[in-house]
């Protein structure tokens, strides 16, 4: 594989376009002062730019499921988002760069210990459609029911209107809502992690080879570290296993 291959498969219109899910508040945490998103996802996305001499546009979408769905519409070149077997039907995903542990927040006097009581019959799991745990829970949930909300916004208000038995979610999202909930609680332990991943459309071979050697090289020399620790997420996000 050359330079000159994967710049062309990855750049074909001279500019590295990079599809950033802005629903991710772990990644990202900041605009720039020019306006463009600033976090651990747009700066590995700066990174990949600057390794091949390019310039990079950044591609702003709300919901990761949206940025999935443009995958083969000649959109974006590389979209970082988190990796499920859903959306690797259209996109060729490097392994994680980092992971975040998805659990249940349960309400006040909830009888439900453990993550494995929440998989009961006659549970209700409020959760954010097509997020990467809502496609997790698809694949694993068999008793209880899966209730999506458009947002998390919405996610939370279902929850709480309908006094659902369990609120899916990242866990330092849920840490964030635990204190406005009294008498909540937020299991141990992870029902998964969610594999943030960067991909690119299943048409790019040798760009997508390019990229997973890029994250491994990325973890291994502690520029992954490097970023959680700059953006401020140390304990929220933990730099994923080398492959």
């Amino acid at each position: 594989m050359s330079q000159q291959q994967v710049v062309a498969q990855l750049a074909p219109h001279g500019v590295l376009r990079a599809a950033i899910n802005m629903g991710n508040f772990l990644l990202v945490t900041a605009r720039t002062a020019s306006g463009d998103p600033d976090g651990c996802s747009p700066d590995m996305a700066r990174a990949i730019a600057e390794s091949l001499g390019l310039s990079v546009q950044f591609v702003p979408y709300a919901k990761p499921g949206e940025l999935a769905d443009d995958a083969e519409k000649d959109k974006w070149d590389i979209g970082l988002i988190g990796a499920e077997p859903a959306r690797a039907e259209k996109i060729d995903f490097t392994a994680a760069y980092v992971e975040i542990e998805a659990t249940y927040l349960v309400p006040a006097g909830s009888p439900i210990k453990s993550i494995a009581e929440v998989d009961v019959k006659g549970n209700r799991i409020a959760v954010t459609a097509r997020s990467a745990y809502d496609l997790w829970l698809e694949r694993n949930i068999h008793n209880a029911t899966l209730h999506r909300g458009n947002s998390q916004a919405a996610t939370i208000e279902m929850f709480q209107k309908e006094n659902m038995e369990a609120l899916a979610g990242l866990r330092p999202g849920l840490i964030g809502e635990v204190g406005k909930m009294p008498g909540s609680r937020i299991l141990e332990g992870q029902f998964t992690a969610v594999q943030q991943a960067i991909g690119t459309p299943k048409k790019n071979a040798a760009g997508a080879a390019y990229l997973k050697k890029f994250v491994e090289d990325a973890k291994k020399s502690g520029a992954v570290a490097a970023l959680i620790q700059k953006h401020g997420v140390v304990g929220r996000l933990s730099v994923a296993p080398l492959t």
